[in-house]
């Protein structure tokens, strides 16, 4: 057998480059693109968010589901991570994706190590659509009635989050394992505000919500709380849908979820 010198092992299509938002911030941004022509309209697109834990997973899955001749729409993937090779950055996911908790409001820990800062959740909204979704428009051409914030965890707090603050912002939402129990459940509240508030006449949105079974109890309940309050307001132009993964672990949960979330978030 002939070997070759090895090399790093890169997905066809992908590239990636560090950024510095305008508060400061600084990103490592991924970013796929199908090897096809855009439809006059642009691509969809997926946000997503840790993208250092599962960019690769979510591309893999655009590209092996998006082949003809039977295959979903092609779409963008953009990634948004942080400077570090590990999977996560607990200090820098912790302040993007939260909104300000006193230290009260915190949940007790194992350890003794402090909380990271939190608080960053409306400046990091402000990133993605001011700044982040310019650029990427600039790059390539976006179908802006397809975009769709995907988050796992903390990034499935911040997808719900947006939703109930910023609720045009996206046309998906996908929320896997939310940690609906950040600020002893404050989102609950701005659920209900946005309830009160969202107007009846808006294009076509879809939640999409995922847990596995084997998550905390209180996890799998808040979830399911969301989902049925949402359900049970009967909004014309929101589409919902909840699934808890039997034997699934808040880890373990992210495969399956993911191959759900794009045939949820491309099927017309």
């Amino acid at each position: 057998m002939k070997v070759t010198e090895s090399t790093a092992f890169e997905i066809p299509g992908a590239k990636q480059w560090t950024c510095e938002s305008k508060a400061g911030r600084t990103y490592r941004m991924m970013m796929w693109t199908p090897h096809v022509e855009a439809p006059p309209e642009g691509f969809p697109v997926i946000y997503v968010l840790d993208a250092n834990s599962v960019f690769g997973t979510v591309t893999e899955t655009v590209r092996l589901q998006s082949r003809n001749p039977h295959g979903l729409d092609p779409a963008v993937v953009v990634g948004i991570g942080y400077e570090t090779d590990e999977p996560f950055n607990t200090d820098a996911r912790f302040y993007d994706y939260t909104t300000y908790a006193e230290p009260h409001e915190f949940p007790m820990r194992r350890t003794e190590k402090e909380w990271p800062k939190t608080g960053g959740a409306e400046s990091f909204f402000t990133f993605i659509e001011e700044e982040l979704k310019p650029f990427i428009e600039g790059l390539i051409s976006i179908d802006r009635m397809r975009q769709t914030l995907f988050g796992h965890s903390l990034g499935g707090l911040f997808v719900l989050y947006t939703m109930f603050t910023q609720y045009e912002a996206f046309q998906v939402y996908a929320a896997g394992s939310p940690s609906i129990w950040w600020k002893n459940r404050a989102l609950i509240e701005e659920m209900e505000r946005m309830l009160q508030d969202v107007p009846q006449d808006l294009p076509p949105t879809k939640l999409f919500i995922g847990i596995g079974a084997l998550e905390k109890q209180q996890m799998v309940e808040d979830v399911k709380l969301v989902f049925d309050r949402l359900t049970s307001a009967k909004i014309p132009h929101l589409t919902t849908k909840h699934c808890c993964y039997e034997e699934e672990n808040h880890i373990s949960v992210l495969l399956p979820y993911i191959n759900h979330v794009y045939r949820f978030a491309l099927s017309k």
